[in-house]
């Protein structure tokens, strides 16, 4: 299958906003965490959605209900739309992908893109912070509230929409922080929420994705101490045959 040419569908109801914040599947998941949760909590509403017939694709349920992978959410009560995408967009498919997307905020007057993504890479844990990547016209938002990443680059969707903002007029920001897979990291989330409030403004309670972040933690600590005792188990038992041969 050549993903490098799909094909990419976007149906929205009603008026975007000029503001699109995008959060997308990907290592971490914590962009889509983050997104995630800014929708449950401004209740916000499906306005829309982009399909693909060209990709393998998912179809994600809750409470047995099946659901579009990559879908619009907005509210009158706030003054930005969100996309949040479920189905994981391959390397080679990101530029058409991308592209689906630019062509949705032309058509529909946005002017601002900010994207919430986590950053794989070597870290120390003093540079868990939140930080920015974006043209100089976005840079006017951030500055004074994060600081700018030091250097490296971005891949993917992340790569595409960012690079279309530097030679036109479309303000275009990425909120970026360390991010660890293969878990889903819902600290670095707790992270780019409390970036997004700060940048906009938002009074969201973080407190339950908090909790969330910790019950995970518990979670994978809870699984690393049974893996220990497993192998630990396992070295004793290779030790006391090597004793009797």
């Amino acid at each position: 299958m050549n993903v490098e040419n799909a094909e990419f569908t976007v149906e929205h109801e009603g008026e975007a906003s000029k503001t699109l914040v995008v959060g997308m599947s990907e290592f971490g998941l914590a962009g889509l965490t983050a997104v995630d949760y800014l929708v449950d909590r401004l209740e916000l509403e499906k306005t829309g959605c982009i399909t693909t017939e060209d990709l393998p694709s998912i179809t994600p349920f809750e409470d047995g209900r099946p659901r579009h992978h990559t879908r619009f959410f907005s509210s009158e009560e706030v003054d930005f739309t969100v996309l949040a995408g479920e189905l994981f967009i391959p390397l080679d498919a990101a530029k058409s992908f991308g592209d689906a997307v630019i062509d949705w905020t032309t058509a529909n007057g946005v002017d601002e893109v900010v994207v919430l993504t986590g950053l794989v890479g070597p870290h120390s844990h003093d540079q868990h912070d939140v930080y920015y990547v974006a043209t100089d016209d976005y840079r006017e938002r951030v500055d004074g509230h994060l600081e700018p990443m030091g250097g490296g680059f971005l891949e993917g969707v992340h790569a595409e929409v960012v690079a279309h903002g530097i030679d036109t007029s479309l303000s275009v920001g990425a909120l970026l922080t360390p991010a660890h897979p293969p878990m889903q990291d819902v600290d670095a989330a707790v992270r780019l929420v409390e970036a997004f409030k700060t940048v906009y403004g938002v009074d969201v309670d973080t407190s339950e994705l908090r909790g969330y972040a910790r019950e995970i933690r518990e979670q994978y600590e809870q699984l690393a101490e049974r893996m220990r005792k497993i192998e630990d188990e396992s070295r004793r038992r290779v030790a006391e045959d090597r004793a009797y041969m």
